[in-house]
């Protein structure tokens, strides 16, 4: 069994590293001495870092009609786009899956998820440490009843349940967001027509 500890950011990267090298989530876990679910988060995390960091380098550039022109700019306009530049760039954005309208609350809800995991699965260790502790008879019986262990485990999985809700929620957001932007780019091609 897995003793769960605190990483550094060092060895945060580090596990990273090891799993783009191939080493399973189970290897890594044993390593560090944290719990599998707990490297995953670290993988999930990085990932989603990553994406978010991403930096545009790639220009486009598109031949329209007047009359086409015309047509974009004044979509543009019904939703308070200021420029073409940023149309375009939500369009593109929309057809690869990643429009996201509010990147600084996606960012916090994130964190706030990541933060919400961290505090449940502290929680669960302290119930399995109350529960080891019974088990070896060295609990204070009104301390380490089976009643406080049971609030223990159900204020973890209150807590878990509560970062799995955002996340979802989340996806739901980015979701209903995508459909906003796959209407647009079919008005965008009504339009043209």
């Amino acid at each position: 069994m897995s003793r769960t500890k605190r990483l550094t950011e060092m060895e945060k990267m580090q596990i990273v590293r090891e799993a783009a090298e191939g080493v399973s989530t189970t290897d890594l876990a044993t390593q560090f001495g944290v719990t599998a679910r707990a490297v995953r988060y670290i993988l999930k995390a990085d990932a989603e870092r990553e994406a978010d960091a991403a930096i545009p380098v790639s220009a486009v550039s598109v031949k329209v009609t007047a009359a086409e022109l015309a047509a974009f700019d004044e979509v543009l306009a019904k939703a308070g786009i200021e420029s073409r530049a940023e149309g375009l760039r939500r369009l593109i954005q929309a057809a690869g899956g990643v429009f996201v309208p509010d990147a600084q609350m996606a960012t916090e809800m994130a964190r706030y998820r990541a933060s919400l995991h961290e505090v449940g699965n502290g929680v669960a260790q302290i119930a399995k440490q109350m529960t080891q502790a019974n088990r070896q008879g060295q609990g204070a019986s009104d301390q380490f009843s089976e009643l406080r262990l049971t609030q223990m485990r159900g204020l973890a999985r209150f807590i878990l349940d509560s970062a799995d809700e955002i996340d979802l929620l989340l996806r739901r957001r980015r979701d209903a967001m995508q459909l906003q932007a796959t209407a647009a780019l079919r008005e965008f091609a009504h339009a043209a027509e």
